[in-house]
């Protein structure tokens, strides 16, 4: 019997090893900080949800005042891998209505998306809502580029389309380029 009762209370060990590592590998959120988001060219990130898009724009003290689509949530994740960047996911208020960004292939193309709906407290694997938040470069502590999770090397950056800098996906030719489209401050 000793030697059956240590058998089970391995196998219980056991399993408590396997549960307490699933817990950690699901990403918790840790903190949410609000913020505006801004270009190379300090410009503000605005999201129309009634157009189904996000695009960099010059705003007038008086439009950032009233804040329509440009007020981020941007929510901090814990991570086991700090090596790949710090997770996070961003939520915006428009009207009454909150909206979470994501990445979805439309067309056979990564495209960046708005979606009805709040940021899960606990994302238990994969999720196309994170980003990894790195610095832009060495130098410049205070502005960021965003990785994709589930792409490596794909980027949030803007891309000129007519008068508008619409938000994309875009990919890094090299690990080593520097893509000022792809520079993001707060």
């Amino acid at each position: 019997t000793n030697i059956m009762h240590s058998v089970v209370r391995t196998a219980q060990l056991g399993e408590l090893v396997i549960l307490g590592r699933l817990e950690c590998d699901a990403l918790c959120k840790e903190k949410t900080l609000h913020r505006v988001l801004r270009n190379v060219n300090s410009q503000l990130l605005v999201v129309r949800p009634d157009l189904n898009m996000a695009a960099f724009e010059d705003v007038t003290d008086q439009e950032m005042k009233s804040g329509k689509g440009m007020h981020f949530k941007i929510h901090y994740y814990k991570t086991t891998t700090p090596s790949a960047g710090m997770p996070v996911a961003f939520s915006i208020q428009v009207e009454d209505k909150s909206y979470y960004m994501c990445c979805e292939k439309e067309c056979g193309k990564m495209t960046v998306r708005f979606r009805e709906g709040e940021v899960p407290r606990e994302i238990p694997g994969e999720s196309n809502i994170i980003f990894f938040k790195k610095t832009f470069t060495s130098c410049c502590s205070r502005a960021f580029k965003f990785e994709y999770s589930l792409e490596q090397g794909m980027f949030l950056a803007f891309e000129k389309e007519g008068y508008l800098r619409k938000l994309i996906l875009k990919k890094l030719s090299r690990e080593d380029e520097v893509d000022e489209t792809m520079k993001i401050s707060f």
